[in-house]
This record gives C-alpha cells, structure tokens and sequence, in this order.
C-alpha cells in the first residue's frame, strides 16, 4: 500500500510540474519573448496604443489670419469674423500634408496653415455657401498658384467660382478656407466648429474619422498581405526574429526597408489584435510588430498595392494577415520594380 501511494504522490507531482511548465511557455511566447516586458537584444514590447503623431513644429506665429471670428452658430458654423490678420486670403502655394495628433494627416498650405473644408458647400457639383460674414470668419484660399504635394494627388485639384467672382481653390470638389481664429501654423482650431467645419484630409474628406491604418488586402500573387494607411506592402525580415524580438535591420539596411509606425488597435481591418504590437528599436523609436515579427516597408514600392520588395535576397517577404510570410513570386510587375535597390554590396543580404 504505501509503495502504491507513493508511486501516485510521484505521478501527481509530475502532472503538476509538466502543467506549470506549459502554462509558463505559454506565457512567455505571447509576450514574444521578453521576460518582465524588456525584449532581449534592445527591444521591448509593448501594447498598441493611439499612435498618432503630433504635429510637426511651425515655428513661430508668422503670417496670422485673424485672432477673431465668433464660435458660430452650431448648425451652420458660421460667425462674424473680426480678425484683419496679414495674408489670410493669400495663395496655397503647393500644398502640404501634416500628421496631427488625434487627427492624422491633415492639408496645409505651403506655410504650415490648417486648410478646411465645410458640410454646408457641396462637392459635386463644387458650391460654397460661406458668404459675407462666414467668409470673414473662413477666409476662402484662391485657386491661383496652388499646387499638389507628396500625398495628395494633382487631379484631386481644381477651382470654383465665387459669388463675387473669384476663383477659390477645391480639393476633391471641395472648397478650401483657412480659419480666422487659427494664429499660428499647425493650429487646427477650425475642427468641428458648429460641427460642420472640418480640417481637410489629403483625399478631400475630413481629417479625423477613424481611418483604417493596417489593412488586410488580396493580392493575386500573393494572397491575402498586410498594407498601411497609405497602402504600402509590408514587410517581414527573415535575419529578424520574433522569439525574442529583435530588427537585424540597421545601417545601410534602414535606406531602403522603413521601420512601420506603430498603429492603433481600433483601427485594423481584416487583423487580429492579438497579433499586433509594437517593438522598441535600439535608437528608442518604436516600430510596428505582427505576431512579434518587425514589420517594414519597401522605398522600391513606388505605388500603392506594389509588391517589389516580395523575396528580395531570398530575405523580404510581404506580411500575411496571420503575420506569417507571403509565399509565391510576384508575376504581375508593379509599377515601382526597382530591382535589388538595396544592396550595398557588404553582404547584407538588403
């Protein structure tokens, strides 16, 4: 009897201890690696958050428009604008494209001045309503001298006639205004006054909405990949590893494969959250990780939904909606194929 008791004491230890370990490897697998949150090889995971950037630095006031304009009714927005700031009708010039916190990319002009657009004008066929007292608040841009940037496409571009007879810049149908209560460059306090004025957003619609920034997308070559909020492939390294977590990509290898930023998790479509986190680069930056695999893109990818970078040295592929790496070879060539841009001739395998 006690040799039988004996033997079942010993069993029941051994489940236990087989059970521990499991759930230990468990554990440490979902956390890719790391132990206490610290990655090994100078990473460190951690949870997805909003990852918008804050705007770019202006500098100072310089040409305001206008420290006045009342708040505005809440239907319509508009309100007696008292600012005679220096420049406020001046040309756009070319068009720039800002990342603002909480409301990613927003249209400026060429000094760095917000750019709206107003619920109440329609598109198509392209009409303003802001007249008299709502233009003093909402000066209209003139179409003159204005011209695309990076990010926003040429043809989105054109120009309405006014009541008075001048010619106010579109973007995508849309009549462009600055704010009169904006009196510095980067100000964006024109967003959702009398809920119906809004910053613009490079495709004409408003900045702000929840905007997808990681996308599950099918490939004919490839099969279902990942894309970012501007429609990049992204990529996966096999120097890289994921357990723990760790970018073999440095140096040289950083010219041509870009670290992804980090994305929000209410703001994936056709991912798991599970699967998305971030990894702390050697420098303190933060990039992108599905299922603890870095993620990068391409500077061969010229377009969106371009696929050049797919098995480049053997070493790149595109990152499929479960984080694993996109198999097949790209027969439909994209308009950016830059061949094998980024080896620098060291072996690096780039």
């Amino acid at each position: 009897m006690r040799s039988t008791r004996n033997t079942r004491n010993t069993n029941k230890r051994r489940h236990v201890a087989l059970a521990s370990a499991a759930v230990v490897v468990a554990l440490m697998a979902s956390a890719c690696g790391t132990s206490g949150g610290t990655a090994q090889g100078n990473g460190t995971v951690q949870p997805a958050g909003d990852s918008s950037e804050a705007a770019d630095g202006y500098g100072g006031a310089g040409d305001g428009y206008g420290s006045g304009a009342d708040k505005g009714s809440a239907q319509t927005g508009k309100g007696e604008g008292k600012g005679k700031g220096k420049g406020k009708r001046a040309a756009a010039k070319t068009l720039a494209v800002r990342d603002v916190a909480k409301l990613g990319e927003v249209v400026t002009d060429s000094k760095g001045w917000t750019l709206y657009r107003f619920d109440e004008d329609t598109a198509s066929p392209p009409r303003s309503s802001c007249e008299g007292a709502c233009a003093e608040a909402w000066p209209p841009v003139p179409a003159a001298d204005a011209t695309a940037a990076d990010g926003i496409a040429p043809e989105r571009l054109g120009k309405v006639k006014r009541a008075d007879g001048s010619w106010q810049l579109t973007l995508a149908g849309w009549p462009v205004y600055r704010y009169a209560k904006d009196t510095a460059p980067g100000d964006t306090k024109g967003h959702g006054v009398g809920g119906t004025w809004n910053a613009l957003a490079p495709d004409g619609k408003k900045a702000g909405r929840s905007a997808v920034q990681l996308t599950a997308v099918d490939n004919a070559d490839l099969g279902t990949i990942l894309t970012d909020a501007k429609g990049r492939t992204l990529y996966r390294f096999d120097k890289d590893t994921a357990w723990p977590m760790k970018s073999h990509c440095k140096g040289a290898c950083l010219d041509t494969w870009k670290p992804a930023k980090p994305v929000s998790k209410d703001k994936l479509s056709g991912v798991a959250k599970k699967l998305v986190g971030t990894y702390k680069r050697a420098d303190g930056t933060e990039q992108l990780a599905v299922d603890c695999w870095p993620v990068y893109w391409f500077t061969g990818d010229e377009q969106p939904g371009d696929v050049n970078g797919q098995n480049k040295q053997g070493l790149w592929h595109a990152v499929t909606d479960k984080g694993g790496k996109a198999k097949g070879e790209v027969t439909s060539s994209g308009s950016g194929d830059t061949g094998d841009s980024s080896d620098t001739g060291s072996g690096g395998g780039y």
